[in-house]
């Protein structure tokens, strides 16, 4: 007679059926339906988003993030054709991560998306930061902070550096700040999408200022930082994209750079991709400064980025 279970060396647990069982077994429990792999025609929306955030380096978890919350949308109205309880979640959120990490870039495509969905009437995005939602007097800042909202309302009203509205204490305008978003949150919650951002540990701190803050949150994403892998990635997609090129010697400079920066010089607060860029954007000037001295102009000098044309705020 079989044995039933079998103990592996390693302590795993080994199910054996005879051949009997097991035909039975399988009339009784068909196969699962493995997950197909391509997007079905019918969710155009949601492959055009996709498209646009494969051309991003990273952001593993806000892919799968914006499927998922597709999928809910889609199937609520789905369950609501049948007949069935589709209850509208708010879709606020709060985006956490160092700067350059790619955060407006996503809140921009999410707010294509749900305009494509019909979740959103617009889809734009309205950028704010603290400058723009205080005033300077008693009321001021409820009624710039309502006049942001009523320019977001159809789309997105993006915060960035958020935290920083509750940096002044009890007598700061920054609380009514707090305090008007999170009746409107409410008020106007199917209207438009409140997203906040900024540094992980400052916004864990932010939720605890108001006590209607944490609960209207059900979306919080963290943007990890970049790998020196994927911030040379992000810096060859800049060159390709605007016809450049890095020389070896070049290429190994800035990786070098980039690990100095990263774990030596400023590892809580690097800028990641946004460094990347303003680096790409220096050394695209410095060779064409260089290539104007040499008089140089033949098409491979043209595509080159040298050594000695990457330019660093640190130097």
């Amino acid at each position: 007679m079989d044995q039933p279970i079998r103990m592996k060396n390693n302590g795993q647990i080994s199910i054996v059926l005879n051949s009997q069982k097991r035909k039975t077994l399988a009339k009784e429990l068909p196969e699962s339906q493995p997950l197909p792999k391509d997007i079905p025609p019918e969710h155009a929306a949601l492959k055009d988003i996709e498209d646009e955030l494969g051309t991003l380096v990273g952001m593993e978890e806000m892919k799968r993030m914006i499927k998922e919350i597709y999928a809910w949308i889609y199937v609520n109205k789905k369950r609501e054709e049948s007949g069935l309880k589709a209850g509208k979640q708010a879709l606020h959120m709060m985006f956490k991560g160092n700067p350059g990490t790619g955060k407006t870039t996503v809140a921009r495509l999410i707010g294509k998306l749900f305009q494509k969905m019909n979740v959103l009437s617009k889809g734009h995005l309205i950028e704010a930061e603290r400058a723009d939602l205080v005033g300077e007097y008693i009321g001021h800042t409820a009624q710039k902070t309502r006049d942001l909202i009523k320019k977001a309302i159809g789309g997105i009203l993006f915060i960035d550096e958020a935290y920083s509205l509750g940096r002044g204490g009890e007598k700061d305008f920054g609380k009514e700040a707090i305090d008007t978003l999170v009746k409107h949150m409410e008020d106007k919650q199917h209207d438009f999408i409140l997203i906040l951002a900024g540094y992980s540990k400052e916004m864990d701190y932010f939720l605890t200022l108001n006590p209607g803050l944490h609960s209207r949150f059900p979306l919080v994403i963290d943007f990890p930082d970049y790998s020196i892998l994927q911030l040379m990635d992000i810096g060859q997609r800049m060159l390709k994209e605007r016809e450049y090129t890095f020389s070896h010697e070049a290429e190994k400079k800035l990786r070098e750079h980039l690990i100095w920066v990263k774990t030596v010089l400023n590892p809580a607060s690097f800028s990641n991709g946004r460094y990347i860029r303003n680096v790409i954007e220096k050394s695209i000037r410095a060779q064409a400064m260089r290539l104007l001295m040499q008089n140089t102009y033949d098409r491979h000098e043209l595509i080159t980025i040298r050594s000695n044309d990457l330019v660093f705020e640190e130097d």
